[in-house]
């Protein structure tokens, strides 16, 4: 009789090639670092480049600004090798390169007189907070789910900070901004990211409701309402962003608000009618206060006939300078501090600031920014598609959309593709709110991307 299974040998080990691979989180953040330090390279090479085509030699603080630089970006990346090792590698070099090259533009346009006083030194000290937030994030945050706990209540400080600016003076005929003693803070830039909690938390909850109940409208399914307590919450935010335009006489927030419910809305159901219905909903909107309303009844006008005050002999308005710094850049550009963007007048360094890199960096170099942005917003994207929660997919779907809205609305604006509007570029734009919000929006991406993209622990053995 053949020897039994006890006496059998025991099987060998497989080779190595044959075994599972090692969980390559370690290695990408190798390829986090080394790209980082390629985006810190590439910024101190424009800052020197600013110097040489300004005054023939490179700026004496060059060697500062990099290390700065370099120091904020390496802390960065050790908390995210700490808490976050599984994160997507490319969030975080992104994010350098564009606020990198975002301090490049304003200390160019710093560098001309007509311009104001410098903005260069307080933006760097911003980007230094909002990297600090951004170390706290990845730190303090051990799961993302943790956020929906406190939804309405980031919601109401919401509302709080998004009304705040009404009691405050116009700036640029628009009421975004809180001005006291020297400082000054948009809110609605930190409230961006609470109604992106809020709407994660809700939708996740209430999915259901929204997607299969409810009436069908003309017999469509893919038009069907839900009923009127689910409805609810979905015309209060349209009354809401359309209230806050109205109030303070600014389209871009009202607009990014509720796309963004609209956007998530859509994820949430996967109902194409839901996009339909927002689209209608905030055409009315915009529609109705860029008739009412004079200072949107401006921008609406600059938007139509840039090139009216060239023709009526008054000389190109600021519009109509941002479209001659574009066509002046042609294909390569002009090069990094030999352009006349400086002539678009105030608003230069935050609203206009792409026209500078349209017209130094020319058609190539606009079409490299923007792809960094398509891709910063498609990683986002992949990272909350490849989770298995809810409210994780909606809150890094919102996130990414935020950022996607912002470029959409101010490229579209300084190109004449669409009324301009009061937004700022992100990470690329003067504005201390903005870049610290953006790199909390980054850290949050992070932390999601680390949830999506980590291992599942191994099972014990014979678990189903």
């Amino acid at each position: 009789m053949s020897a039994t299974s006890a006496d059998a040998p025991p099987p060998k080990a497989p080779p190595a090639a044959a075994r599972p691979a090692a969980p390559p989180g370690s290695r990408r953040r190798g390829v986090e670092l080394s790209l980082t330090v390629a985006a810190v390279l590439v910024s101190v090479y424009g800052y020197a480049e600013v110097g040489l085509a300004t005054s023939g030699a490179v700026p004496r603080d060059a060697a500062g600004y990099g290390a700065g630089l370099a120091l904020l970006a390496v802390l960065a990346h050790l908390a995210v090798r700490a808490r976050a090792p599984y994160a997507d590698p490319l969030l975080l070099p992104i994010a350098v390169l564009l606020n990198g090259f975002g301090l490049v533009l304003i200390y160019r346009l710093d560098l001309e007189p007509a311009l104001g006083p410098r903005a260069a030194p307080t933006q760097l000290v911003w980007s230094t907070l909002g990297i600090t937030l951004f170390v706290l994030v990845v730190l303090a945050l051990d799961d993302h789910r943790m956020l929906a706990r406190y939804s309405y209540l980031g919601a109401t400080g919401a509302l709080a900070l998004m009304a705040a600016p009404i009691f405050f003076p116009a700036v640029n005929g628009a009421k975004i901004w809180i001005r006291a003693a020297g400082f000054s803070i948009q809110p609605g830039e930190f409230a961006k990211v609470l109604l992106a909690v809020f709407f994660a938390a809700y939708l996740s909850a209430n999915r259901a409701a929204l997607a299969y109940t409810g009436r069908q409208v003309f017999g469509l399914r893919r038009l069907q309402l839900p009923t009127g307590r689910v409805l609810g919450p979905v015309l209060a935010i349209w009354l809401l962003s359309v209230g806050l335009l109205v109030l303070e006489r600014d389209l871009g927030t009202s607009l990014l608000y509720f796309g963004l419910f609209v956007v998530l809305l859509y994820v949430a159901t996967g109902r194409t009618g839901w996009v339909a219905v927002g689209l209608l909903l905030s055409a009315a909107g915009a529609v109705a206060v860029g008739s009412l309303e004079p200072h949107v009844h401006s921008r609406v006008e600059d938007w139509l006939h840039p090139f009216a005050s060239v023709d009526a002999g008054l000389g190109p308005g600021q519009l109509a300078q941002s479209l001659f710094a574009f066509g002046n850049g042609a294909v390569l550009g002009t090069g990094l501090g030999q352009g006349h963007s400086a002539l678009i007048g105030f608003a230069t360094k935050s609203d206009f600031i792409l026209a500078t890199a349209g017209e130094e960096l020319g058609l190539a170099g606009l079409c490299a920014l923007l792809a960094l942005y398509a891709l910063l917003v498609a990683r986002g994207m992949r990272a909350g598609l490849a989770l298995r929660d809810p409210f994780g997919r909606l809150l890094a779907v919102g996130l990414a959309t935020i950022l996607a809205l912002q470029v959409f609305v101010i490229t579209g604006g300084v190109t004449d593709l669409i009324p301009l509007t009061g937004m700022a570029m992100p990470f690329l734009a003067q504005g201390g709110s903005s870049v610290v919000t953006n790199w909390i929006i980054v850290a949050l991406l992070i932390r999601v991307s680390d949830s999506a993209r980590r291992p599942l622990p191994d099972l014990p053995e014979g678990a189903p």
